[in-house]
């Protein structure tokens, strides 16, 4: 298993990583053809320095929706919180950790197993 995402997309949650530092930034990722190619940011959250609130009502119902992605203003290690999230959402789950560049990209299954990350150009 990987998590193949589109290197435009990547592009782009970097450089949202980037602009939310120190805060962490969250969202849902849209799959296509088993890549990833769009973010749903998500609506109404908070964006804490250590954790991202939001309110899962506001969630879209969208079939697409396959994964999240979020930052991390040090390692892209999951928490103990993000993999209670992981196993409630399932999919695939990005973490970008500082220093926000395409290494520091991490991909995890709903119980926290590491998988490759795959960038399509």
């Amino acid at each position: 298993m990987k998590a193949r995402i589109r290197r435009e997309l990547l592009d782009y949650l970097l450089e949202m990583a980037r602009s939310f530092y120190p805060n962490e930034f969250a969202g849902l990722l849209r799959e296509k053809d088993g890549i990833f190619e769009e973010v749903l940011i998500l609506p109404k959250g908070y964006y804490g320095r250590g954790s991202v609130f939001f309110d899962t009502y506001l969630l879209p119902h969208d079939e697409d929706v396959k994964g999240t992605v979020h930052s991390h203003p040090g390692l892209p290690r999951p928490s103990k919180a993000d993999l209670h999230f992981f196993s409630k959402f399932g999919g695939v789950h990005l973490i970008i950790g500082f220093p926000f560049e395409y290494w520091s990209v991490k991909a995890y299954t709903s119980d926290g197993k590491e998988i490759e990350v795959e960038i399509v150009p």
